[in-house]
């Protein structure tokens, strides 16, 4: 007899989930996502993304998808641009014609294009996942809070940063990182905010000086998405009596922020089309591990959540997808063995590539910045990289 298949759920339909979905399905197994967003759309999704050759693009080639990425992914993109808060350029990597280490795709498309990969009805949306009750025999009785309850063999907690399925597995939670970011945009930027545009480049550039920052990058349709970053309380908002639908009034504090930075990098403050977000970086201790817990398991955010600065938090996300899916895969008649390979190959890899995104981010906002970014990215073109 054929054995049946296990019954598996993923929660969250973020990167590392969806290419997890794509891949069980690319070979026949049965999956079914779910998502507390009431629908794909509901929310804009963020800025770009690096894919990277080993990491991102390994699992879009695993989930069959690399000719469709590679139609929407924008090479030029790989730009980066360094420089001190006199606007003074100091590093600068232009890619080759041919270079497609880490094309840059906005997170929307990459969203799109493996929802779109997925059998119709695979995304349950409008199911946020309240509670995980472990059966006893290895299945979890899933209930979410529009009432719906399922068994499932398998739980994979996909769903990033506050995790509902990660406190099952461990007591850690994520910690402020003691920096903020405040998000911001421009619109059409090549008419309308040419001096910015010309600034920024094809991909990204960060421009630093004493613990703060400002970020440009590039994403489609020539909008420009940009943060300013400074080390400070998680309350730095209300401590200054600031509500953030107050533009002006933000826009004002961040000024007062950087006062003395070249006009050229202040016209990305002044000028930004709509308003400002807060967001303050959050990560998990490193290393972050777990007793293995037959029928559960972690991926991307949820496993290892870690600051952008090494640009691997969605890349290991959804490699983390492709190598759970394809245990899976290999071992269909013992899930739980495909889940103790899957974690001894991801938690140490997360380790390391937290470490460095630790260390990336204190580079980057030091008080002698930007020398610590800079001597990273001397060293990496030395040994060939691209990249964080």
């Amino acid at each position: 007899m054929t054995p049946t298949p296990p019954r598996i759920a993923v929660i969250g339909a973020g990167p590392g989930g969806l290419t997890c979905a794509r891949v069980l399905q690319r070979h026949g197994v049965p999956v079914t996502v779910y998502d507390h967003e009431a629908s794909a759309d509901a929310r804009p999704q963020g800025g770009t993304l690096d894919l990277q050759l080993t990491t991102g693009q390994k699992a879009l080639r695993a989930a069959g998808l690399y000719e469709e990425f590679s139609a929407l992914a924008r090479p030029e993109g790989q730009q980066m641009r360094l420089l001190d808060h006199t606007a003074t350029l100091l590093f600068e990597h232009t890619p080759a014609i041919d270079e497609a280490d880490r094309p840059e795709i906005d997170r929307g498309r990459l969203r799109r294009l493996l929802l779109d990969s997925l059998t119709p009805g695979t995304v349950r949306w409008g199911h946020y996942l309240r509670t995980v009750h472990p059966l006893g025999d290895g299945r979890h009785k899933a209930e979410f809070d529009n009432g719906r309850t399922e068994t499932f063999d398998v739980v994979i907690g996909a769903d990033g940063a506050w995790s509902r399925v990660r406190p099952l597995l461990s007591d850690a939670t994520p910690h402020y990182s003691g920096v903020t970011f405040v998000e911001f945009g421009l619109d059409d930027a090549d008419a309308r905010h040419p001096g910015i545009a010309r600034l920024v480049g094809d991909g990204s550039m960060m421009a630093a000086h004493a613990d703060k920052a400002l970020i440009a990058q590039r994403n489609s349709h020539a909008h420009i998405r940009g943060y300013a970053a400074f080390r400070g309380s998680q309350d730095w908002a209300l401590r200054a009596g600031l509500v953030m639908a107050d533009t002006e009034a933000v826009r004002a504090v961040l000024l007062d922020t950087f006062a003395g930075w070249d006009d050229r990098l202040l016209a990305l403050l002044r000028e930004n089309d709509g308003g400002f977000a807060n967001r303050p970086l959050f990560a998990l201790p490193v290393p972050h591990t777990w007793i293995h817990t037959r029928g559960l398991t972690l991926l991307g955010d949820a496993a290892h959540l870690m600051t952008p600065f090494s640009g691997m938090g969605a890349n290991l996300a959804m490699l983390d997808g492709c190598e759970l899916a394809e245990a899976l895969v290999a071992r269909h008649d013992d899930p739980d063995e495909a889940l103790c390979a899957y974690e001894a190959a991801m938690l140490p890899r997360s380790a390391r590539a937290a470490e460095l995104a630790a260390r990336a981010l204190a580079n980057a906002l030091a008080p002698d910045a930007p020398q610590g970014s800079l001597r990273q990215l001397r060293r990496m073109a030395g040994q060939g990289q691209t990249g964080p």
